[in-house]
């Protein structure tokens, strides 16, 4: 990533709304629905050209495509791999609610319950069956571009981490070989973006949020190892991709909820600063995580690595921090 001497660069997480048209579309697709085809890839094309010059026009520094393609940061993998055909019907464990009615009320608001029906479930060998889209996001990126002056770009693909945490196994015979085979297919799309020039975000929710969700009931100790597992394979799937054409993204989910359970930053960091990326982009400006900037009075830094400070989480149902 490049740096700036005189002043702050900035960007942002990646993610950013879609036409309503184009999402219709977008929806239909990710429910197996009927929707026009020729319709979607002209108004992606569209979109991600309107996105792209509105973050111009504000100043952004280093943008992104708005991911304007995906339904779902982790769930694009079922329309690119192979091996993700089964449905994953119970994808949200975790412990007894602390806040049962207002859960509900949430589940009821979100319509979760009909999204159920699209969640993927790994149930045969990885690979790849579509890079078409793949390919064409990079291309309707690099012709949204043209003529505009940007420090740099990025796109964000998901973690392998991730999808571990999102879509479950039925076929691997362990964690290990799962994340293994996950981060053999993930690397082509790491590289891809990579190769075009760009920076490639890797998007990990899980990194933090699998403490409140299968690992919910197991002994910190192992949660720990779940994390040096995924980050490993994490750092298999970006072996020969140099740092500097990394950042790592961790975030503790964007969903309104009391997030009085979120693991702190000061209990990860450390192996955090171990995924082989240049930048690394948190979430803290919400009040469940505003004080710890303060971890860097303790935590060494690394030289030579960027520090992104995020803002994503801004809704007020959040429990604050005693800090």
């Amino acid at each position: 990533m490049k740096r700036s001497s005189g002043r702050i660069l900035t960007t942002h997480i990646g993610s950013l709304p879609r036409p309503k048209d184009l999402w219709a579309l977008i929806d239909a697709k990710d429910r197996d629905q009927p929707y026009d085809s020729a319709a979607l890839d002209s108004q992606l094309k569209d979109a991600v050209i309107t996105i792209v010059r509105k973050q111009a026009e504000v100043g952004i520094d280093i943008p992104s495509d708005g991911e304007q393609s995906k339904a779902s940061f982790t769930n694009y993998v079922r329309e690119r791999l192979s091996g993700l055909e089964g449905i994953n019907k119970e994808p949200f464990p975790g412990p007894p609610a602390k806040f049962p009615g207002y859960d509900e009320a949430m589940r009821r608001r979100s319509n979760l319950g009909a999204r159920l029906g699209t969640m993927p479930l790994n149930t045969g060998p990885l690979g790849w069956k579509n890079k078409v889209e793949l390919e064409t996001d990079v291309a309707n990126f690099q012709m949204a571009l043209q003529g505009l002056k940007f420090e740099e770009a990025f796109m964000p693909a998901v973690s392998v981490g991730q999808v571990f945490f999102m879509v479950p196994t039925k076929y691997y015979a362990s964690d290990r070989e799962y994340v293994y085979a996950l981060a053999d297919v993930l690397r082509d799309e790491y590289k891809a973006i990579v190769d075009a020039g760009f920076v490639v975000q890797v998007d990990s929710p899980d990194f933090v949020m699998m403490r409140n969700r299968q690992c919910w009931n197991r002994t910190w100790g192992e949660y720990r190892t779940s994390i040096e597992l995924r980050v490993e394979a994490l750092n298999h799937a970006l072996a020969g991709i140099r740092e500097d054409r990394v950042r790592f993204h961790v975030c503790w989910g964007n969903f309104e909820g009391p997030h009085h359970n979120d693991v702190p930053l000061r209990d990860v960091v450390d192996l955090m600063l171990k995924v082989k990326a240049q930048a690394y982009s948190i979430e803290g400006a919400n009040p469940r995580h505003a004080h710890e900037w303060q971890i860097w009075e303790d935590v060494r830094f690394p030289e030579g690595k960027i520090l992104i400070p995020g803002v994503i989480d801004t809704v007020t149902t959040f429990v604050e921090h005693p800090e």
